[in-house]
């Protein structure tokens, strides 16, 4: 049971299973009619809190992080879909604790003579009875982020061939005719007429590539966080109260 737990402790509290996942959050508790203490409490899941299902206080003890119960998290979300509507009746007792397969529990022998089913009642029903007073309850939106899976990036490094020109100087020689007068006006011994031959070896460069492979650059993958403001919308529900006086007429507080 909750032992000495109070609804106000409960209410908005994190809901735990016994793995230590986190199944939702406390939206209602729910008392028992015979002893006025939480019996159930409702826990909002879904898509911003837009569901809720009832979870048994059997076992369960409230700690700094929340409320931790004695049932799975998978079987919260199979449990049977019943109305929060303040009161659960005796029928829907009962299948709760089949689903959840606890014994159901029963009250002292009825005016018959049999032992009746004890319904349940939820702590902000609308009613405080210590003071005469109504509670008015509202949903709010609490939004969170998770950290989701958005694709994957392969880097692959594969060659190409382009065409490169360089500009690099060469020389080469070519023959130039040097002539030198005799200016005496002498005949040197041997000189006559006729053909003679000279031969002369010419030189040029020409340019000749060689290619090597040089580092340069190092290549990597990684990630960075960018934030961005993301807006989100749900529909939450709250309490308001009519006045009516003797004649009729409503105000709308």
């Amino acid at each position: 049971m909750a032992g000495t737990m109070h609804p106000q402790q409960l209410m908005d509290s994190a809901v735990v299973d016994p793995e230590g996942h986190k199944i939702g959050k406390v939206g209602n508790v729910y008392l028992a009619d015979t002893t006025r203490e939480p019996e159930w409490i409702t826990v909002k899941t879904g898509l911003f809190g837009s569901k809720e299902s009832f979870v048994p206080l059997s076992g369960a003890n409230l700690d700094n992080d929340g409320v931790h119960v004695n049932v799975a998290k998978d079987q919260v979300s199979e449990a049977p879909q019943i109305d929060t509507d303040g009161h659960l009746s005796s029928g829907e007792s009962a299948e709760l604790y089949r689903h959840y397969g606890l014994p159901m529990p029963r009250t002292a022998p009825d005016a018959s003579g049999g032992r009746a089913d004890r319904p349940d009642q939820a702590a902000n029903s609308g009613k405080d009875t210590r003071d005469n007073a109504m509670i008015r309850s509202e949903e709010r939106l609490n939004v969170g982020t998770e950290q989701v899976e958005t694709g994957h990036v392969h880097l692959r490094k594969y060659v190409v061939t382009e065409e490169q020109q360089v500009t690099v100087p060469v020389s080469h020689e070519e023959v130039r005719i040097e002539r030198e007068p005799i200016t005496d006006g002498r005949a040197r011994p041997g000189t006559k007429l006729g053909e003679e031959d000279q031969d002369l070896t010419l030189h040029a460069e020409k340019a000749v590539v060689h290619k090597e492979t040089v580092p340069v650059e190092r290549v990597r993958m990684s990630t960075e966080t960018v934030t961005e403001d993301q807006t989100v919308t749900g529909e939450v529900r709250k309490e308001q109260f009519d006045i009516q006086d003797d004649s009729g007429k409503k105000h709308r507080k």
